[in-house]
């Protein structure tokens, strides 16, 4: 088989069997795509894929290191590498897979920046509400942190995914898989006023009209719009933390973990597929009861 129909198999492999998201897809295919590049660079292609052997994909991984990329990008394409060879096996096309051997760098378990209570007020403050669509990017951001949302779950979020009588909303995330998130009442409120005033005046596209929030010309907002009015809106606020988007997912979780939700709530509503992913939140657990212990326990006492 040569590369570009074995990418192509791939990529439907992907969409039907996997169910992946558009964006998870395109990552998937690049990392192949570089795998392919450096193979053709070192004079290794056109052989076929299935001729690929561990010690070229040893060399490919060494050569991603050299050129210093860091160590989550590179975990992200072994990752790639991994499921283009598991794909192989499935379609028959190997017997043995090359990338069972290969190792993914070493991640630190980081939790990444979050924001307080406060600086989340400051930005959704500055949002000029005197100014089209203000309203509807007040309601976004409060959505977005009531509900921790991932930006693709924002923008396709539609009109009846919102349960008011239940305070629930249906998000549909990676790989189509549905899950239900409580919503307080403040935000229900500001959606339906939305709905009400600003959406209500905008002339919808053609196979858009069930999508709740809409730009200017009647279609669902692009993740690049939603990344912008957070970086502008972090500035106006005076943070200087590297935000975006999923800084609020993080800030939600974060904030859940610190007033004493148990990690597997969090887990269900985060949407997480395994417990580990959401286990990068524990050390706030641990930080509490060290305070606890450090505060109330005899020996800590004077």
């Amino acid at each position: 088989m040569d590369w570009k129909s074995t990418i192509n198999g791939f990529k439907q492999y992907l969409q039907l069997e996997k169910g992946l998201s558009d964006n998870s897809i395109k990552a998937y295919i690049r990392d192949v795509e570089k795998l392919h590049y450096y193979l053709q660079k070192e004079g290794h292609s056109p052989s076929p894929p299935e001729s690929v052997e561990y010690e070229q994909l040893s060399e490919f991984v060494n050569h991603l290191h050299t050129i210093k990329l860091s160590a989550y990008s590179r975990a992200r394409i072994v990752s790639g590498i991994r499921a283009f060879f598991k794909y192989l096996i499935i379609e028959k096309v190997i017997t043995q897979n090359p990338a069972d051997l290969l190792e993914s760098p070493r991640l630190g378990r980081k939790l990444p920046d979050f924001l307080s209570v406060e600086e989340i007020d400051n930005m959704i403050l500055a949002i000029d509400q005197s100014q089209a669509f203000g309203h509807r990017n007040k309601t976004m951001l409060e959505v977005l942190y009531s509900c921790g949302l991932r930006v693709s779950e924002l923008i396709n979020l539609e009109i009846f995914d919102i349960y008011d009588h239940d305070r629930l909303v249906k998000v549909t995330g990676k790989g189509n898989k549905q899950r239900l998130v409580p919503i307080d009442g403040h935000s229900l409120k500001l959606i339906q006023m939305y709905i009400n005033t600003e959406r209500e005046n905008i002339k919808v596209k053609k196979g858009e009209e069930s999508i709740l929030f809409l730009n200017r010309f009647g279609k669902r907002l692009s993740r690049v719009y939603v990344f912008t009015l957070i970086k502008s809106l972090a500035q106006k606020a005076g943070i200087k933390k590297n935000i975006s988007p999923h800084t609020f997912r993080h800030s939600f979780a974060t904030h859940l973990v610190e007033n004493g939700a148990d990690l597997r709530s969090v887990q269900e509503m985060l949407g997480h597929e395994s417990i580990t992913t959401t286990e990068i939140y524990t050390h706030l657990q641990q930080k509490s009861l060290q305070d606890a212990i450090l505060k109330f326990h005899p020996r800590n006492k004077k």
